[in-house]
């Protein structure tokens, strides 16, 4: 039984931290799957934890400070669509900047605004989101495995983790069921096409970059008021990228990017978990390379393990309407 409430606990903390690769990976699915490559994921994410905490903090309200966080992010996400699309700019420059802004802007802004060397204050209870029970959580959690399955893997998470999965079916709903959804993965294919048909290209993906703009500014919130109750300088630590690089990895299918971003959030709980631990025949393994070993996993699969992925054939060209 202990072995099984280390499985629980290793896979409890897998589903917490996907939650912001999830979030990212999907945004990013929204942008690319238009045309729109969209390196500032990470930008956004780090935008919307600030904004997120900074407000729950001042307005001592959890879903204004979500709000928000929605609220930067899709201004962040338009600003990459007025260079990228309006201006036809270079996506990846545009993306990179929103990077840097991001990262200088949230440290001044938080040394200016609460004298904490960047910091946010510590949220309190009715400040960040608390974990959910599940209904009939507490009556079979004595239950063997089905029980400790429901009350301790399922239940107790907070209502973005219960969101970002959510958002799964419902992003293949609108990927593959819907008019929007068709056109948007047309505009990202031939946005000509598309122009042609006598739909604006420009509508569509400033659409996509408003949905990129709402999942990352969940995700930033999710970091900030959920896993750590505050905001603290760089606190996405690449999630943006490593984001990014299971959406490749998954093929740019959302249930392909669930399952991917789940392989990264093992990993990273993996690492956490066997920090400092002996290992058999290796013996101890320096905690500087556990932290690491998401990150080298990363690269190793994406170039060897996913075959050839082949993005969206309009993706990082800026349409330029015939005349």
């Amino acid at each position: 039984m202990d072995i099984f409430n280390i499985i629980i606990q290793t896979l409890d903390s897998t589903l917490r931290l996907s939650v912001p690769l999830l979030l990212a990976c999907l945004a990013g699915l929204y942008s690319e799957r238009s045309g729109i490559f969209d390196i500032g994921l990470e930008g956004k994410m780090l935008v919307g934890a600030f904004a997120g905490a900074a407000a729950a903090s001042v307005f001592h309200s959890a879903f204004i400070g979500l709000g928000m966080a929605i609220l930067i992010s899709i201004s962040f996400a338009m600003i990459h669509g007025f260079a990228s699309i309006t201006h036809r700019g270079n996506q990846i420059v545009s993306g990179v900047a929103i990077n840097f802004i991001a990262a200088g802007s949230t440290v001044i802004l938080g040394q200016a605004w609460f004298q904490q060397g960047g910091r946010t204050p510590a949220l309190a209870e009715g400040e960040r989101f608390s974990p959910i029970t599940l209904p009939g959580a507490d009556a079979v959690k004595d239950i063997p495995v089905l029980g400790h399955l429901y009350s301790e893997l399922l239940s107790g998470h907070s209502l973005i983790a219960y969101i970002a999965f959510a958002m799964v079916p419902i992003t293949w709903w609108v990927l593959y069921r819907t008019r929007f959804g068709l056109r948007l993965r047309a505009v990202g294919e031939n946005p000509a096409a598309v122009d042609t048909a006598g739909i604006s290209v420009t509508w569509l993906r400033y659409r996509a970059l408003l949905c990129t703009g709402v999942l990352t500014g969940l995700a930033g919130a999710y970091l900030s008021m959920t896993q750590n109750g505050g905001f603290v300088k760089d606190m996405t630590a690449g999630k943006g990228y490593i984001a990014l690089a299971a959406l490749i990895f998954a093929k740019w299918k959302p249930v392909n990017a669930m399952f991917a971003c789940l392989l990264f959030g093992f990993l990273d709980a993996l690492a956490i978990r066997l920090q400092g631990t002996p290992l058999p025949i290796i013996g101890k393994v320096p905690v500087q390379f556990m932290q690491a070993l998401p990150y080298i996993l990363t690269v190793v699969l994406l170039a060897g393990f996913i075959g050839k992925a082949i993005p969206p054939r309009a993706g990082g060209v800026p349409y330029v309407k015939e005349r």
